[in-house]
């Protein structure tokens, strides 16, 4: 398989990229999906909207920041090279981070309790981010090393694992995982929890095949991150758990 021009249409002059469009549709999509759900958790759906105004451009920003920081070599002395996202270059751990920050002052702001939000929001999250990896498709990028596997892609010249593709499969069925179990949840932070675990344990396991990880000295810096982030999730799992049937 090979992937398709990059470039999804012209406007104005402008060249726009299917990597943009693609994240700008798993937004939308996102957005609505908490809209809708919001009441279920006790939230009212007028401040979802809210939200997205701060949590598009902050998730924007921090995902590249993110990705700049840990590949800084190939833009150190080119600043406008850092603002040209269209390209690629967007680092989901950063854009989380970043919307877990908008998420407490927004939570504060609307006196919103912080684990109902997160469990609203992280299904949604996983169903954006399984259709914004295919922009990496599109960009011949975040790909793994040579395979002959029947769905391969062609990419710098060879057939390579598409992990872009496995990554997309497993969180859109995280998604639905997590949407079914939100009607089910024992416990606020529950949903919340499972997605961090969850995640971190395909990132974890998808990363090692991937030829462009960011690095932290001789660790890919994903690996290095899913372990952390998987680790806090299940002990804030039993908390939150044990905390709950205590309450009951």
């Amino acid at each position: 398989m090979r992937a398709p021009d990059p470039v999804a249409f012209n406007l104005f002059g402008i060249n726009i990229m299917w990597y943009g469009v693609l994240i700008g549709i798993g937004f939308i999509l996102a957005i609505i999906m908490c809209y809708k759900r919001a009441p279920k958790h006790g939230i009212d759906s007028e401040h979802i909207l809210d939200f997205a105004i701060f949590l598009i451009p902050a998730a924007i920003v921090g995902a590249r920041a993110y990705y700049v920081i840990f590949s800084w070599d190939s833009y150190a002395g080119d600043w406008a090279k850092i603002f040209d996202i269209r390209s690629g270059g967007l680092a989901i751990h950063g854009g989380i981070i970043a919307g877990i920050i908008v998420a407490i002052f927004v939570c504060r702001h609307y006196k919103i309790n912080f684990l109902e939000l997160a469990d609203l929001v992280f299904p949604s999250v996983a169903l954006a981010q399984s259709i914004g990896r295919w922009g990496n498709f599109f960009n011949q990028e975040a790909h793994g090393g040579p395979t002959d596997l029947p769905w391969a892609i062609w990419a710098d010249g060879e057939y390579v694992h598409p992990t872009f593709l496995y990554e997309s499969i497993w969180c859109f069925a995280l998604f639905i995982f997590l949407i079914w179990l939100d009607k089910r949840r024992s416990f606020p932070g529950q949903i919340a929890c499972l997605y961090g675990m969850l995640y971190s344990l395909e990132r974890g396991l998808v990363e090692q095949l991937r030829t462009d990880s960011l690095m932290i000295g001789p660790f890919k810096q994903a690996q290095v991150l899913s372990f952390f982030v998987f680790l806090f999730c299940l002990i804030a799992y039993v908390m939150l758990r044990k905390r709950n049937k205590q309450k009951a």
